[in-house]
């Protein structure tokens, strides 16, 4: 039997979407700070402590903190789903309240001068706790789609099955990668688009385009509220 094919849907090009734009703007905004892509904070950390800029207590902690948040989504969606309530909603829903408190709180305090000031580091690692619900929602309830924030692996098996389809596999039942190469390249397309548009609007209205990002979780909750038929709960 042939394996399913890769399926493009809405919600994960939306998680994908506000994951670029949140990772780009944190990063612009917080003196180097990768807000999805928390494992960068290594090497920006190694920077900071050379160069001698600031960020660097955000970088330390933005892992821990990710960790934390991605074991406490895990037990929350597990104790929804057990009481059979929509665990994906609720969980992308918190996603929702964070991107509203970290667009208020860089409004508010930003634009951030100094990376180590408690209001830059606050607001960080806000910013860092949405994105763990995002990356743990995504790993638990839509495990099928191309991952939402890290795009190196992604990347990687885009040229792995390229390469399959240069070898042109002889046998007919062999798996044949187009489907899931052209989801994952949509997925980083869409990623990629998060990241620019972030840069043009931190270049136009600075900390302002942390408005973006709630508005985008409010639609990606509205997609995910209509019924497709295909989406986990």
């Amino acid at each position: 039997m042939a394996p399913p094919r890769p399926t493009v849907t809405p919600l994960p090009l939306l998680l994908s979407l506000n994951a670029g734009f949140v990772d780009t703007s944190g990063f612009l905004a917080l003196q180097g700070l990768f807000t999805a892509h928390v494992t960068g904070n290594f090497v920006t950390l190694g920077a900071s402590l050379v160069l001698g800029t600031s960020g660097a207590v955000a970088k330390l902690l933005a892992l821990p903190v990710f960790c934390v948040v991605v074991i406490a989504i895990r037990l929350l969606s597990s104790a929804l789903l057990r009481r059979k309530l929509p665990a994906l909603r609720i969980i992308l829903s918190l996603k929702v309240v964070l991107l509203i408190a970290g667009a208020a709180l860089a409004i508010h305090f930003g634009p951030f001068g100094n990376g180590d000031a408690w209001q830059a580091v606050f607001t960080g690692l806000v910013l860092v706790a949405a994105m763990a619900i995002q990356n743990a929602a995504h790993r638990i309830h839509l495990g099928s789609a191309p991952p939402s924030t890290l795009m190196t692996g992604t990347t990687t098996q885009i040229m792995i099955d390229l390469a399959d389809m240069i070898q042109a596999p002889k046998s007919e039942n062999a798996e044949r990668p187009g489907a899931r190469l052209l989801a994952m390249s949509i997925n980083i397309a869409v990623f990629a688009a998060g990241c620019a548009a972030a840069a043009v609007l931190y270049a136009h209205v600075g900390v302002w385009c942390f408005v973006v990002p709630p508005v985008l979780g409010f639609v990606a909750l509205f997609v995910r509220m209509v019924p497709t038929g295909n989406e986990p709960h």
